[in-house]
């Protein structure tokens, strides 16, 4: 499933996670413990935007939902003044679209806002060398009552395929706390989600995220964000709210202006049209998972059952509530000496295991993690971990797992999963 453990920066967000979503069979940042959680997911999943790259954090592709989806690099970048002009948009019937630079995509931005004042401007257009690094501006944007950063990032997505349906998809609050999300369909059929959540999702920092993302029946997908601060982060708030309401959120992400971006961006032989029904089914996993588990654990939630390798439940057994996941992955030998060093163990029909016990990885006081991670010699994996809280955005909710390391492993080793 998706998700990156580690706390990346926007807009160094929004300039790696292209790649994460576009480049097939592409290397991805990850460090040894990242390894160790979920292990390096290839081909098409790689595609899909690493949903299965850190167990341990799941929100990857929520989070494309909530943050933007789309990303852009530091090469071929402008910073320059606020432009007081809009770019033309492509033409209706053009044989080609109208090239698209920076400076346009940022007077775009400007010219769509309601009046205020702007600054710290920076963008980049379409590049035909580089296609798959998507468009972007964002702005600093003061209104009168506060500075806020603003942007907007656009990209293409097979139409009716899976990161279409991710991108306007809710996220699960398991792993993203939100305040709200609606979800509502244009004239055109275009889908639009409005979430308004946090930039820091265990609230260490007020600092509020919303975001609109916006899919068309042609797979153009233009996601807008907001914050009530100058900067994504690491700057003070500087407002109670964000200057956009959901309703001028959805507009800005609607307009005609982005279409023509998106026609323009080259596309990608590599994009096959995916099928509007979803290719993973993760029913059997999750059934699976929940006939394995120890008596007197009641399931109070689940996830989604469109992954046929991750899912998630949450159980309790009187004690408090206990998230437990799971990853369950063929092909993954190429990745057995980052993931099972020193201190694993190898059963007699040479099976890796290893146990671990950790923090928790998304800042919930007092959250621990245990883990048990094994490896067949066909490469067929399946690394389970289990935290002593519901959700690892929040605080323990009781001294250990509701899972021992033994009860993990015996999960991990179960020949069900064979099946």
């Amino acid at each position: 499933m998706p998700s990156d453990r580690q706390n990346t920066e926007r807009p160094d967000f929004e300039r790696r996670l292209s790649d994460a979503l576009h480049e097939t069979g592409a290397a991805f940042d990850a460090d040894r413990s990242a390894l160790v959680a979920a292990g390096t997911a290839r081909g098409r999943r790689l595609r899909r935007g690493r949903r299965a790259a850190v167990l341990g954090s799941v929100a990857g592709v929520a989070l494309v939902g909530v943050g933007g989806a789309l990303v852009v690099a530091d090469s071929g970048s402008s910073n320059r003044s606020p432009a007081s002009v809009t770019g033309t948009p492509t033409p209706s019937g053009a044989s080609s679209p109208a090239p698209v630079t920076a400076d346009r995509m940022i007077s775009n931005l400007e010219a769509l806002l309601p009046a205020g004042r702007f600054s710290k401007a920076e963008g980049r257009g379409v590049d035909r060398d580089e296609p798959l690094v998507a468009p972007y501006a964002q702005v600093v944007y003061d209104d009168g009552h506060g500075a806020a950063a603003v942007s907007v990032t656009m990209n293409r997505v097979a139409p009716g395929g899976y990161d279409a349906r991710q991108a306007v998809r809710c996220p699960d609050k398991v792993f993203t706390p939100y305040d709200s999300c609606v979800t509502s369909r244009l004239p055109d059929s275009s889908v639009v989600t409005v979430v308004k959540g946090y930039e820091y999702p265990d609230r260490r920092v007020d600092t509020k995220l919303w975001t609109a993302n916006l899919v068309t029946p042609d797979g153009h997908h233009v996601s807008v964000s907001e914050w009530n601060a100058a900067a994504e982060k690491d700057a003070p708030v500087s407002r109670d709210r964000p200057p956009l309401s959901a309703g001028q959120l959805r507009t800005l992400a609607a307009a005609r202006e982005w279409r023509g971006v998106v026609d323009a961006i080259p596309k990608d032989p590599r994009q096959t049209q995916e099928p509007p029904i979803a290719q993973d089914d993760g029913t059997a996993l999750r059934h699976t998972l929940t006939s394995l588990l120890p008596a007197g654990l009641k399931v109070v939630a689940h996830g989604a059952d469109d992954d046929s390798q991750f899912t998630y439940l949450v159980v309790d057994d009187g004690r408090g509530r206990s998230l437990v996941q799971i990853n369950v992955q063929p092909d993954m030998s190429d990745v057995a000496g980052q993931l099972f060093g020193a201190g694993s163990e190898t059963l007699p029909d040479g099976t890796l295991v290893a146990a671990r016990k950790a923090p928790g990885e998304k800042g919930g006081d007092g959250v621990v993690m245990w883990t048990v991670d094994t490896l067949r010699t066909d490469g067929f994996r399946v690394v389970i971990s289990a935290f002593n809280s519901g959700s690892q955005e929040t605080a323990a909710t009781r001294t250990a797992p509701a899972l021992t390391l033994k009860q993990l492993r015996g999960i991990a080793l179960s020949p069900r999963w064979r099946r």
